[in-house]
């Protein structure tokens, strides 16, 4: 094993996923937001996290902290022990539908990866990852790491074996992400879903992804939009987020492609197919939470190529 520096600092992109349609199975990565993460080499073998930025109420210890558990998943299998401290700093805020867990988890295993010369390959990568979404969730899920490692946008077609296909997508597609300050845990969010769900839905859901996969290598708007329908999470999971019918509707007649659920929530977000419909959008959004005295951050970006990176 070759350790090529003793600290390293990465950026790790916000996320977006199930997309509409694709519940568990899509994600795509913003381009101008996302934590960092510093990893620093010092002496024994222990995995410490030192600093947590921007969400101190995080947990500190090696076995719950999502960062930490992701890199000693990745450390095990090299079968090596190494000290590191784990500084966090979370743009991505916890419990925002934009992938905070997946930032952390996915900026520490890259971070830990260019340190020790690249031994593992991307799809390496989100394993490690998944371990910190497990600790995170109880659920060792992709469709947020796949697209904060790989970049771009991702299908994960399979999880045994592990198997991710990055999606093409046209250049000038823009999201639209708007993040309302209420609380919607991911838990409650979960346990509102159906374990059993009509054929008819399961059709219509299956045309809706395979439409949306064509419509994104075609660059073709419209049937982007069309495809953009999500008949069995959404219509469950919007009832937690207040006004979002009225959020969709003011995202629609500003020339939105879609409105959907970003994750498990509170977060929603628009395709638009620039950036000049994509800023009136924005603007809508945040005017109806603004009229129900409802704070919001929001981002407009296009979708990023590039996932997790060393920063300088």
């Amino acid at each position: 094993m070759k350790l090529l520096k003793d600290d390293i600092r990465v950026f790790a992109p916000a996320t977006v996923a199930n997309v509409g349609c694709g519940f568990d199975v899509l994600g795509f990565c913003l381009g101008n937001v996302g934590d960092e993460v510093i990893l620093r080499r010092t002496e024994g073998k222990e995995i410490r996290v030192t600093k947590i930025q921007g969400a101190e109420y995080l947990p500190f210890e090696s076995d719950k902290n999502v960062a930490s558990v992701a890199i000693r998943a990745m450390l095990d299998e090299l079968g090596v022990s190494l000290g590191l401290e784990v500084e966090l700093y979370k743009n991505v805020k916890p419990g925002s539908g934009m992938g905070s867990s997946a930032s952390s988890s996915a900026g520490a295993v890259y971070a830990l990866n260019e340190m020790l010369d690249k031994p593992f390959l991307n799809l390496d990568l989100v394993r490690f990852a998944m371990k910190g979404e497990e600790a995170a969730s109880q659920k060792a899920h992709a469709d947020n790491v796949a697209p904060a490692i790989m970049g771009g946008f991702t299908l994960v077609r399979s999880y045994n074996p592990l198997d991710i296909v990055s999606l093409d997508f046209p250049k000038d597609l823009h999201a639209v992400v708007v993040y309302p300050q209420v609380d919607v845990k991911t838990s409650d969010a979960s346990k509102m879903l159906r374990k059993e769900i009509k054929l008819q839905q399961a059709i219509t859901q299956w045309a809706n992804v395979a439409g949306l996969v064509s419509g994104l290598s075609k660059s073709d708007y419209d049937l982007i939009s069309r495809s953009m329908e999500d008949v069995i999470v959404e219509p469950i999971r919007s009832i937690l987020i207040p006004y979002f019918g009225e959020a969709k509707e003011a995202a629609l007649s500003k020339g939105a492609l879609s409105f959907n659920i970003s994750g498990s929530g509170p977060s929603v977000f628009s395709f638009t197919d620039s950036e000049e419909t994509a800023l009136d959008v924005e603007k809508a959004i945040n005017e109806v939470f603004e009229q129900h005295q409802v704070e919001t951050r929001s981002f407009v970006s296009t979708i990023s190529p590039e996932g997790a990176r060393v920063l300088e």
